[in-house]
């Protein structure tokens, strides 16, 4: 039986790569695989999974993690015992395939893995959900505007965001380091997974385009997130006379957009509310009037719902790979007004929404009064067939078991 290992800080379901890799693992033992997944024993601790778990490192591991890229911006290069402890398991377990999904969360050092990856001469598959990989700090840069990455990162203007560090500044050693360590993979050995198209057209630009890449989007239940009957949630937070404009996120910023939220709602009609999903008690208490601020949805079907409920989903993000919110609302039959950053406009096209330019708010609104001027209904069945066509889950995860096929074909 063909073994699969994959590597990612969590497993919850309630993240997007949690999720993804719980559900690959699935269908991979579905298809006669056994699947083993690899993470952070103190981010996440041991919660279901259909799959063998692999926790890794401990409190004190995790600790002196935070405390060597807090101070000394050394994110992914801490965790020596943990990672050598893994090693072990691996050569214990002997997988077939290595799916990587994230390797930064303070679990693991990567020149340590990347040594061990090189030489283990067994294929290596590394989905990539964000640019964290080939940069000497950030997992993002749009909103900076920063293309230091494309020839060697140094002086960061992102030092403070995640992975935070608040003394040192790093970025033109770290962009050495994993430049050294994540090239030093035989090209026939790994194979990037890009989940956008954009993303894959930056890496191309990278100290890693050298690397065979395959391009495969996420997938969603869109058994869940389908058209749904929005009548009770209208009700539950008063929308019955209102046309909504949706916005959805699991942390919101301003990167995501929620200063541009605040602006679009000066520019409401009467009849207009904005509702905005995933906010904390402090930010729901600064709204301001025009927008309704819900925490999180009592469960997946609810918000479904409020996709169902909304006239248009609007996503004003400043950077993003390949956004889940927007495959959930074209689910849900709703058309998507977006910026037009990364891979936020993969999903939209003419017959599931418009997309406008960075910072726009008044083309946001303007796209979304047209839209709302059309009718949904005029959408909503477009929307529907995009998603069966693009969106589900089963064939995008069907993708990755062909590539372990592919992969492992003559081994």
């Amino acid at each position: 039986m063909k073994k699969l290992l994959q590597i990612n800080p969590v497993i919850r379901i309630n993240t997007s790569t949690g999720r993804i890799m719980q559900e690959i693992g699935e269908l991979a033992i579905q298809n006669g695989w056994e699947s083993y997944v690899a993470y952070s024993m103190e981010r996440d601790g041991i919660k279901p999974c259909s799959s063998r778990l692999l926790p890794i490192g401990s409190f004190m591991s995790t600790a002196w993690h935070g405390i060597e890229t807090r101070i000394w911006d050394r994110h992914g290069l801490a965790s020596d015992s943990a990672t050598r402890d893994f090693i072990r398991r691996i050569d214990e377990i002997q997988p077939n395939i290595i799916h990587i999904h994230n390797i930064h969360g303070y679990f693991l050092n990567y020149k340590i893995l990347f040594e061990y990856l090189s030489k283990c001469n067994i294929p290596v598959v590394w989905t990539v959900h964000d640019c964290w990989l080939y940069t000497g700090h950030c997992y993002y840069y749009s909103y900076v505007g920063c293309d230091k990455w494309q020839t060697v990162c140094h002086d960061c203007p992102q030092k403070k965001e995640f992975p935070a560090s608040f003394m040192m500044d790093r970025s033109r050693k770290n962009y050495e380091d994993k430049k050294a360590a994540f090239t030093s993979v035989p090209y026939d050995k790994m194979i990037f997974v890009p989940v956008s198209e954009w993303i894959g057209g930056e890496m191309r630009k990278s100290f890693l385009k050298d690397y065979r890449f395959r391009v495969i989007h996420n997938g969603i239940n869109t058994e869940v997130f389908n058209v749904n009957d929005d009548t009770d949630v209208r009700m539950k937070y008063n929308l019955q006379a209102k046309h909504v404009f949706l916005g959805v996120a699991s942390i919101w910023s301003r990167e995501k957009g929620l200063d541009d939220f605040v602006k679009m709602a000066e520019m409401l009609n009467d009849d207009e509310v904005i509702v905005l999903v995933g906010l904390k008690e402090k930010e729901k208490k600064s709204l301001p009037d025009g927008i309704i601020g819900i925490s999180r949805t009592e469960n997946v079907r609810q918000l479904a719902e409020l996709y169902s409920a909304a006239d248009v989903f609007l996503n004003p993000t400043w950077q993003d790979n390949y956004p889940t919110v927007n495959m959930e609302a074209i689910a849900c039959g709703t058309p998507v007004v977006t910026y037009r950053t990364g891979g936020s406009v993969e999903a939209v096209t003419d017959v599931t929404g418009r997309i406008v330019e960075c910072g726009d708010v008044e083309g946001m609104i303007k796209a979304a009064r047209e839209i709302k001027q059309k009718g949904k209904d005029h959408y909503t069945k477009d929307c529907r067939e995009f998603a069966e066509r693009n969106f589900r889950k089963e064939d995008r995860y069907m993708d990755y078991i062909r590539l372990y096929d592919e992969l492992t074909f003559n081994s």
